[in-house]
């Protein structure tokens, strides 16, 4: 999968990963490989990053949109 972070500043992370966690509206949500479509609000929280060497990474975020569509997905934040 592919994932880009991106803040109304700047692209915070662009990368191929294997595992994304993600604060949704109502509550912690994860992305897998393959995952189905979705678009979604993201509340106050962590997100949690696992790259596909293992490294896991952890950005807090203020709030925004995730879209994930054919393995590609894309986090608008207001603030990380």
């Amino acid at each position: 999968m592919i994932l880009e972070i991106i803040t109304p500043d700047k692209k915070v992370y662009s990368g191929k990963i294997k595992l994304l966690q993600v604060p949704g509206h109502d509550g912690l949500f994860e992305i897998l490989n393959n995952h189905a479509p979705i678009i979604s609000t993201l509340g106050k929280g962590k997100i949690k990053v696992e790259e596909e060497n293992g490294q896991v990474l952890f950005f807090e975020v203020d709030g925004g949109i995730i879209e994930n569509k054919d393995n590609k997905i894309i986090v608008l934040a207001e603030s990380v």
